[in-house]
């Protein structure tokens, strides 16, 4: 009875015999999980996934998220500069031509009192020495005068009225050169005894004084500025315009002035004159007259800054430079900007980058495509070497020369240029970032697939002579089904070593591709296109959490996937130790 018991306890087969005879994956899995390194490189790989596809998810930023901060800086906030050139004013209802402006400059220029332009003849008319009005005259008379006594000899087609000849001697003896009557302008030309009176049709005012209104709603007319100015030359405190009564404030140093309507017994501040203009940098911001008068006092007196109250009555400090003749008037104002290079803190573990990005999260969605990127060009490479290395491999002959100088073709095309070619293509194209990421996939798989068939090819020339071979062919089995369920099942064992070890160098050439940027593209993250900022010898100096940690999971990620390809080639064929 016990000799019975012996006997059944030695046949008894244990749990190691019986995994080794009935389950030789879990043998391989045991050979596997011996192997310190590549269980290493398996949590490594875990891990990366886990904090690419599960971290992304949990992140509370988005990829493309921008964070902005306030800050101060200071701004351009006007510019100054001293007119030294004439300034055009068309009168109103007129507009002279671009051409005829640049003719009258160059009357001025030759001291003529009158120009031609494309036919037409124009006269200028001078007021002072900066001043000129630009205007065409219809002669109405010919006009002797001897003393007090003018004889009218009117021209053809006119008429001159005693009103009309009371209003020409009363503009000799005030020694005036025009006049006003029923709303028509007149002109008197000539010298000495011989004169001529024309009316005039006033076009552009040229001058160099540069005219600003107190108000964002006034617009200075044509007859305002015109009065102004004739009131500045001629000293005059008080003048009139369409009814409306001004008075000057006149500096005769820098021949500026201030105007004020009045009104009855009240005054407003109108508009100013001087050789001064002051614009805003900001086409939305009024400067006041009073800011005005400010800045060319501060620029007369070669101030350095100055202080002038804001709207809400707070003073604020400006800064002038002096360009030549040219200054900038700057202050301190509060911008929003981008939180760029912002240090590793408790709402951005890692920091922001150069565009206010979160850098974690960012190395959370590059994982994503830098992981998918790696395995499906893995996939679709070993998909095409697998079925063209099977098909050349089993049927020899004209298929097996044909499918390797395919192979040999591809492998004697230079990957680089390729992809530095076809990048710049893309760039040409403006491919859309997201299309260019699966593009990039397509064309890393292409050029990837030689080698799986080369190693697909080779193993089944040993494995088709074999007995188990020879047994399919005398059963009949179709030929599809012996390559595929009788030889490509016995390379697979070193196909996926071969694929394991191949996905650290495909994670690396994209990395590689994106760093010269030619993968994936802004705003989409990798590792590789995140590490182009050491492309700056500023940011890689002062910044090392902005390319340090995707660097380091490029590294580990290629050191995890070669771990386990190592244990599987160990694990699959324990003969390689020895």
């Amino acid at each position: 009875m016990a000799n019975n018991e012996n006997t059944n306890e030695t046949k008894r087969l244990d749990d190691e015999r019986r995994v080794r005879v009935l389950s030789p994956g879990m043998l391989v899995f045991k050979r596997f999980t011996r192997n310190r390194l590549a269980v290493v490189g398996s949590i490594i790989i875990v891990a990366m996934f886990i904090f690419s596809f599960i971290g992304g998810v949990l992140s509370p930023y988005e990829e493309d998220q921008v964070f902005r901060t306030t800050t101060m800086e200071s701004k351009t906030y006007a510019g100054v500069r001293e007119n030294t050139d004439f300034l055009y004013t068309d009168a109103d209802g007129s507009e002279l031509p671009a051409l005829a402006k640049t003719q009258a400059i160059l009357a001025i220029n030759n001291g003529d009192e009158s120009f031609e332009s494309q036919g037409v003849t124009y006269s200028l008319i001078k007021e002072s020495d900066e001043c000129y009005r630009v205007v065409e005259m219809t002669p109405v008379a010919n006009v002797t005068t001897l003393g007090t006594i003018s004889s009218f000899v009117p021209v053809e087609g006119a008429n001159v009225s005693e009103e009309l000849e009371s209003a020409f001697e009363e503009a000799l003896q005030n020694e005036e050169t025009s006049f006003e009557l029923d709303g028509t302008n007149y002109y008197i030309g000539g010298s000495g005894r011989m004169l001529t009176l024309s009316t005039t049709q006033d076009l552009c005012l040229i001058n160099k004084l540069v005219f600003s209104a107190y108000s964002a709603d006034t617009v200075l007319g044509y007859d305002f500025q015109v009065a102004a100015e004739r009131a500045m030359i001629n000293g005059d405190t008080e003048f009139t315009v369409n009814d409306t009564q001004y008075r000057a404030e006149i500096d005769e140093d820098t021949f500026s002035a201030v105007f004020y309507e009045v009104d009855g017994g009240s005054e407003t501040e109108y508009a100013m004159a001087s050789h001064f203009t002051v614009n805003a940098v900001a086409s939305n911001v009024f400067l006041s007259i009073d800011f005005k008068n400010r800045v060319q006092e501060a620029v007369n007196n070669e101030e350095s800054s100055f202080e002038f109250p804001d709207a809400e009555g707070n003073m604020v400090e400006y800064t002038v430079a002096r360009n030549n003749t040219e200054y900038t008037i700057s202050t301190l104002q509060e911008i929003q900007v981008n939180n760029n290079y912002e240090s590793p803190s408790a709402s951005h573990w890692l920091g922001t980058d150069g565009n206010g990005m979160d850098i974690l999260t960012r190395l959370m969605y590059g994982g994503r495509v830098s992981l998918l990127i790696g395995f499906l060009v893995v996939i679709l490479s070993a998909l095409i070497g697998v079925v063209l290395g099977g098909l050349a491999g089993y049927f020899g002959k004209w298929l097996d020369n044909l499918i390797m100088r395919l192979v040999d073709i591809f492998n004697c095309i230079p990957a680089m240029p390729v992809y530095l070619i076809l990048g710049s293509i893309m760039d040409f194209a403006k491919v859309d970032p997201r299309l260019r990421i699966w593009l990039l996939m397509v064309i890393l798989s292409v050029l990837s697939w030689p080698g799986i068939a080369r190693l697909t090819r080779g193993q089944i020339l040993s494995l088709r002579e074999q007995e188990f071979m020879v047994a399919t062919e005398a059963t009949g089995i179709r030929v599809s089904k012996r390559i595929f369920k009788h030889l490509i099942p016995n390379v697979m064992p070193q196909l996926i070593v071969s694929c394991t070890m191949s996905l650290g160098s495909v994670i690396l050439m994209e990395a590689t591709l994106s760093f010269l940027g030619l993968g994936v593209k802004f705003p989409y993250a990798s590792w590789g296109n995140m590490i182009t900022a050491v492309n700056d010898m500023y940011v890689l100096r002062s910044y090392w959490f902005v390319w340090i940690p995707a660097g380091i999971c490029i590294i580990l990620t290629v050191l995890g996937f070669n771990f386990i390809g190592d244990g599987l080639r160990d694990a699959y064929d324990p003969k390689m130790k020895r």
